[in-house]
């Protein structure tokens, strides 16, 4: 049951960020996505994470809501556009999976050197 309400909550927060988002951002320029971000992720994070429908264990991997923002965003323009779209978007991809992947044993050393003092 964790597994769907996790999905749940991250398919919430990606299809609203996905539909409104844009709107705002074309309307209203900088301030509209500065707007849609107080307006969605404020209480998108407060549904999923304060009040629980997303659960992380101790011990588990912590995936935030853009990984679920992300692949709702691709799969979307993938239905609209045809399937094309998400090769043209790999290389991206790749060079932000190597970003997290590089800031994560970023993070892993920074955490160890800490814990040494």
């Amino acid at each position: 049951m964790k597994f769907v309400r996790s999905t749940l909550g991250y398919m919430i927060a990606g299809m609203i960020v996905m539909s409104v988002w844009g709107a705002f951002a074309t309307a209203y320029g900088i301030a509209g996505g500065y707007f849609a971000a107080l307006i969605i992720i404020g209480p998108m994070w407060f549904m999923n994470h304060y009040l629980g429908l997303i659960k992380h264990d101790s011990d588990s991997a912590f995936v935030d809501m853009g990984l679920g923002i992300a692949l709702c965003g691709i799969f979307r323009d993938a239905f609209m556009n045809g399937f094309s779209t998400v090769m043209d978007s790999v290389p991206t991809i790749l060079l932000v999976v190597l970003g997290a992947v590089l800031g994560g044993l970023f993070a892993a050393k920074i955490e160890e050197d800490m814990e040494k003092d």
